[in-house]
């Protein structure tokens, strides 16, 4: 008996395999109210591997939210299929896709859809006491999430006793209490100052990098993209643009602040000189 042997080249070693964890093939979203009708997506091939940070970018109604919502199963597709793990969603029923999306996604919002009666730690904990987690066991999570987020003293605060700042934290720990695999933030930063949105991305690139979750972000904002492993850019329903991006969750982009700190630190160069208030 011959005995075949396979040796794989030394490069292969090295190379990064991607497992695909979401997949939209010819992704077709048609509104139709009856007297107009809306082809918001025409035909959208994608693949998402799993660990990325994808900026979806374009103009307003080129359909990225459309997108983001028919590949989370938030909305029904009128064709195309969509798959999650290499689950077709697109066959499920929408109590299936329900119990789907609470136990493998997490979802951040522009407008943080948080309740204003509860406090911070009772919101995060919302969802997984809908799934049926004892009160003891999701209070755990949510202070866990909140503390990873850097909320932790703040678990009692009402959203109005906040910061923006501190209530997209808060969502953003909501979107990771059940520990999804893939999380859809619809522009995060999309309310906030420019501050407190690199706060906001410092927060998502860390826990990227430290959990090896999938992040898909809406966003008209240069500045997040850049953060971002790919950068997909999309105008009248089609993906015009596809391409990966160097600098990925890097240390924030410098602003003019940082400059001017840069400058100020070149050798022979004298510290600009801080005024006093009077």
């Amino acid at each position: 008996m011959i005995n075949y042997l396979y040796v794989l080249p030394i490069r292969s070693v090295n190379r990064v395999v991607r497992v695909t964890i979401i997949e939209s093939k010819e992704l077709v979203k048609t509104y139709d109210t009856g007297s107009v009708r809306v082809e918001a997506l025409k035909g959208v091939d994608l693949n998402i591997s799993k660990g990325e940070m994808v900026a979806i970018m374009g103009p307003s109604g080129c359909g990225k939210t459309t997108l983001l919502n028919c590949l989370s199963g938030l909305d029904d597709v009128t064709s195309g299929k969509v798959f999650v793990e290499g689950k077709d969603i697109t066959e499920l029923g929408d109590n299936e896709k329900t119990v789907y999306r609470a136990h493998h996604m997490g979802f951040i919002f522009q407008f943080y859809n948080l309740l204003p009666v509860l406090t911070a730690v009772e919101n995060v904990e919302l969802p997984l006491l809908v799934s049926g987690i004892r009160p003891a066991e999701a209070r755990k999570k949510a202070e866990k999430a909140l503390d990873m987020v850097g909320l932790k003293g703040w678990e009692e605060h009402r959203p109005a006793e906040l910061s923006g700042g501190q209530r997209q934290r808060t969502t953003i720990a909501r979107a990771l209490v059940n520990d999804p695999k893939i999380v859809f933030a619809d522009e995060p930063t999309g309310d906030l100052d420019t501050e407190t949105s690199n706060e906001v991305m410092d927060v998502m690139c860390r826990l990227n990098r430290e959990n090896g979750q999938t992040f898909l972000i809406v966003t008209h904002d240069p500045k997040v993209g850049e953060r971002a492993h790919r950068i997909i850019k999309m105008d009248s329903g089609l993906i015009k643009v596809d391409e990966n991006n160097p600098a990925a969750c890097s240390a924030r982009p410098p602003d003019d602040e940082d400059a001017k700190r840069t400058e100020d630190a070149k050798p022979g160069k004298r510290p600009r000189p801080k005024m006093k208030k009077r």
